[in-house]
């Protein structure tokens, strides 16, 4: 898209510091690791992603201080096992906190939501290669190139590799980057390699309307090595088979959990839409006694319910997902249900957006902010609901 998108300014989202209530047994009594903290420290990240916001859209990358505050937060340790200084946490915690932090930037809800899933995604490497990528700590930054766009060939002790990568989110501040190759074997495989920063280069390409503040750029490997204990098979991860697993979220389907992390930071741009829609329309149709307009009160209405109703959906499918064993059946049911997440969220914003008429399209109304990146968002293919209802449509058909 043409870089001159860079002239148009986004407001700052303007948010209220999101209520957030301390959630019982937090800490895992075996290890002594409050990984629900990362849901109290994302408030912080929201603040300070906010007062960034206007710089990640200007820049196209979010800036260094907004990183640092995810990483400190704890969202690249999150899923990172316990045996490498993590957490090994829930997608409970993972999905209300990067909901949290949508409200102050949806970008930064991105990009910390991938951080967490890039770290859940490294601990299926052979124990030798998670010892490499975690050996200065659990908040390694990894990003990930999750299509097969690179070529790999075997060499004694390894893998000789290279590709083009696009749209690889934040990679401009990674430490190691999880890309993805079909080998080139007579029988091939799609396996993904870690590669350490330096092994590759990226390239400026990211210039889209919405979700500017991802830094979204193409990545280039060029006839890199790869050692064995740094790669696995899109297999392993797919089916949630890890080595050694010794958490919940090591053993769960990536298709069970793929959705959350999309869908999660559209949950909070909703919200973030509702919020601003409040501070900045409601009081226009307020009457003399107080209370909301009747058209108002409706959109109201409507609107807080749909954000509820996307929240208990994916409540509903981190429930399963952390039970750390689920059938064909729900798996196919946690697709469905973030895809429809996604899609009443956006709805709201639709709705919000809709309800203010031509002043929502003015630069300084912080709605027309979330109306891009809620649309961004949710046009991402994971979220495509058609797909996961034929799906869900046909695991159904199996049970009976």
């Amino acid at each position: 898209m043409p870089t001159q998108q860079t002239s148009r300014q986004i407001s700052d989202p303007q948010i209220s510091a999101p209520q957030i209530s301390a959630p019982p047994a937090a800490v895992d009594p075996a290890s002594g690791i409050d990984s629900a903290a990362v849901v109290v420290a994302a408030v912080d990240v929201a603040k300070i992603a906010a007062e960034h916001a206007r710089a990640a859209e200007r820049d196209r990358r979010l800036s260094p201080e907004v990183v640092r505050s995810m990483l400190d937060a704890g969202f690249a340790r999150h899923f990172v096992p316990r045996r490498h200084g993590g957490d090994a946490g829930t997608f409970e915690e993972i999905v209300r906190a990067v909901a949290v932090v949508g409200e102050g930037c949806t970008s930064a809800a991105w990009a910390a939501s991938l951080t967490a899933s890039l770290g859940r995604m490294a601990a299926y490497l052979p124990e030798a290669g998670r010892r490499r990528i975690w050996a200065g700590g659990p908040d390694t930054l990894i990003v990930g190139a999750l299509m097969p766009f690179g070529r790999a060939r075997r060499e004694e002790g390894g893998w000789r590799i290279g590709g083009t990568w696009p749209y690889v989110s934040v990679v401009d501040h990674a430490d190691w980057a999880l890309v993805c190759a079909m080998t080139t074997e007579e029988r091939p495989v799609v396996r993904f390699f870690a590669v350490p920063r330096g092994s590759w280069r990226s390239e400026d390409t990211w210039s889209s309307v919405g979700m500017r503040g991802t830094g979204s750029n193409t990545l280039h490997v060029e006839d890199v090595f790869v050692s064995d204990e740094l790669t696995f098979t899109r297999d392993a991860v797919a089916t949630g088979v890890a080595e050694d697993a010794e958490a919940p979220c090591h053993r769960v389907p990536l298709k069970a959990v793929n959705g959350l992390c999309f869908a999660a930071p559209v949950l909070g741009a909703a919200r973030a839409a509702l919020t601003a829609w409040r501070e900045g329309t409601a009081p226009r149709h307020t009457s003399a006694s107080g209370g909301l307009e009747s058209a108002a009160a409706v959109v109201l209405g409507r609107a807080a319910g749909e954000v509820d109703t996307a929240a208990l959906l994916l409540e509903s499918a981190v429930r399963r997902a952390d039970s750390g064993r689920v059938t064909d059946l729900e798996v196919a049911r946690n697709s469905r249900d973030c895809a429809l997440a996604a899609e009443l969220a956006t709805a709201v914003v639709d709705r919000l957006f809709t309800s203010v008429g031509t002043r929502a399209h003015q630069e300084s109304v912080p709605l027309q902010c979330h109306w891009w990146h809620a649309h961004s968002v949710a046009g991402h293919v994971v979220l495509g609901f058609p797909a996961a209802a034929e799906t869900y449509a046909r695991e159904l058909q199996r049970e009976k």
